[in-house]
């Protein structure tokens, strides 16, 4: 008895397409969100500074445009230092309505950095200022530890 299955045959069809549905539902609950994608374009387009001081960390962002009650600074997890916050449009932007953009470049909406931080920093030795657009976070580092000699012992021959 032989059995010839031809490929347009409805049956097969149909199998073919229930045996793709597995792959198109793990595309869909593996698929990056929205919020993510939108978290992640929003960290890597926020340029920082940091700069290792002996005494400190001293992290840079500029931020023009953003005011200073859109912005937030946190430790996180003990360690993480977190700088958020939201660029809107200015109040005289959102009035203009005439007209349409040729082009925009400058990005809108939320952004965020986080940084990790030694594990021996404390949280109350963490200052922020923001002036001409410029966010300066400084995070005090504890004095290093004097090293003690380390003494060798000596063998006779």
């Amino acid at each position: 008895m032989e059995f010839l299955v031809e490929l347009d045959d409805p049956v097969f069809s149909a199998l073919h397409h229930l045996m793709d549905i597995p792959d198109e539902v793990e595309k869909t609950f593996n698929a990056p969100t929205r919020a993510y994608v939108r978290d992640r374009k929003a960290m890597r387009n926020t340029p920082a500074d940091v700069k290792d001081l002996p005494n400190a960390l001293v992290f840079t962002v500029d931020m023009p445009g953003v005011k200073h009650g859109d912005i937030k600074v946190q430790v996180e997890d003990g360690n993480v230092l977190v700088i958020s916050g939201e660029r809107k449009r200015s109040a005289d932007e959102e009035k203009e309505k005439e007209g349409k953009y040729l082009r925009m470049e400058r990005r809108m909406g939320k952004f965020m950095r986080r940084f990790p931080l030694p594990e021996n920093v404390k949280s109350d030795g963490i200052t922020a200022v923001y002036k001409d657009g410029v966010l300066t976070v400084t995070v005090e580092k504890p004095p290093p530890e004097p090293k003690k000699p380390k003494a060798i012992e000596v063998k006779v021959a």
